[in-house]
């Protein structure tokens, strides 16, 4: 289960608290971590001891590693101008293979994400190429899971680490790894946010219920988050952005994870179908709800309730991901905001069915997302409007 690539993700945000408000709880984003506090418990204590109290470390190890593959790919340098180029000599990296190889790539893009297509096509030739390359080989991750080798997926994982480990050696497999590969030795990119992608197939394998926020947390970073974090190199940082690289990078994982809810809270009927549930077991007992509610397709008060808590999850996600969008190169921009305002359209569609997820998908239309492309890129080319109190928190 695979966030549909427009970039994406979330990272636990830095700098100042900011907080959003559901029907009966409010969220905290501190350094890293999430805190989740009910409105009865707000009135009766704290705030401060709250968050001591109820403050739940988002694996401060994946965000530790966020900031490292931050840090090595905001270096600037890419493996030619580090002298480590292992691709002179290969067949596959000659020009007329290589041109064909990229052009399988954009033929890909366009067939199966066509919105997000014509978003790449303000971008530079070299980064269009690039990002297309990128699509391609996460949409091949992602059809692991589903292909004719799912039954035998840890092998078939396990292997095809083992040729991402060879992408990034210079040593491609075939015509669409050679794209990914050239990429790779152009562009600043680091190897862990792959293994990440692939690391979360893997907890398909291994898991079909997740027992708290943190625990989906892990998994929506995994298979969406990591597009973010190998976006934003190919994409660029506007030269006059105001904040770090880390947080523009954090609101590239925001996105990520915004869009991973959100098909998680479209797809819940159809996962339940293969006996999936991908939403916070100790969220949906808050709510006295059930897999077997789930099952029974059962639309009550209860998950109403419940699912207007989840959207705003999301919504907040997609909230942090503006900052992020806004400073990315300006050519680049169009896309990501593609993204953020068609998945927010997909939340609105899940409200407007009356919060029936479980009998009813969530659907946007295909002349409905056309009509989004031009608010996109006035919003993608517009001069950002920053904010002068979070300006000086950085």
């Amino acid at each position: 289960m695979y966030s549909t690539f427009p970039i994406a993700s979330k990272v636990p945000i830095t700098g100042n608290r900011k907080r959003i408000h559901s029907h009966n709880q409010k969220f905290y984003l501190v350094k890293g971590e999430v805190n989740v506090a009910t409105t009865t418990d707000i009135k009766r204590r704290n705030t401060s001891s709250l968050l001591s109290e109820l403050s739940i470390n988002v694996l401060p190890q994946t965000y530790q590693n966020v900031c490292d593959i931050v840090r090595k790919q905001s270096s600037g340098s890419n493996r030619w101008s580090n002298g480590d180029d292992k691709t002179s000599g290969n067949h596959m990296f000659q020009s007329m293979f290589l041109q064909e190889s990229y052009e399988r790539c954009r033929n890909i893009c366009a067939e199966y994400a066509k919105t997000f297509y014509l978003g790449t096509l303000l971008m530079t030739e070299e980064r269009q190429k690039a990002i297309w390359a990128i699509y391609v080989w996460c949409r091949r991750t992602d059809e692991l899971v589903d292909g004719p080798n799912a039954a035998h997926l840890s092998s078939t994982l396990d292997r095809w680490e083992e040729r991402l480990q060879d992408v990034f050696n210079g040593k491609p497999f075939d015509m669409l790894d050679a794209a990914l590969a050239h990429t790779v030795f152009k562009f600043p990119l680091d190897i862990k946010p792959f293994r990440d992608m692939i690391e979360g197939m893997r907890m398909d394998t291994r898991k079909n219920r997740y027992a708290n926020f943190q625990e989906l947390y892990l998994y929506c970073y995994n298979v969406a988050g990591t597009v973010g974090l190998m976006s934003v190199p190919i994409m660029g940082i506007a030269p006059e952005a105001p904040l770090s690289a880390q947080k523009i990078y954090n609101g590239a994982v925001c996105l990520g994870i915004g869009n991973q809810l959100t098909n998680i809270l479209r797809d819940v009927g159809e996962d339940a179908g293969r006996g999936r549930v991908y939403l916070p077991q100790d969220e949906l007992a808050q709510f006295e709800l059930t897999d077997d509610d789930i099952f029974s397709r059962k639309i009550s008060a209860n998950w109403r309730e419940f699912m207007k808590q989840q959207i705003n999850r999301a919504r907040f996600y997609f909230d942090q991901a503006e900052e992020g969008a806004s400073q990315l190169d300006q050519a680049s921009r169009w896309p990501v905001w593609s993204s953020l305002m068609m998945y927010r359209m997909i939340l609105d569609s899940i409200e407007q069915n009356d919060y029936d997820n479980l009998t009813r998908r969530a659907y946007v239309g295909r002349t409905k997302r056309l009509c989004t492309l031009p608010f996109a890129y006035v919003r993608a080319v517009s001069t950002p409007i920053f904010n002068v109190d979070l300006l000086l928190s950085h």
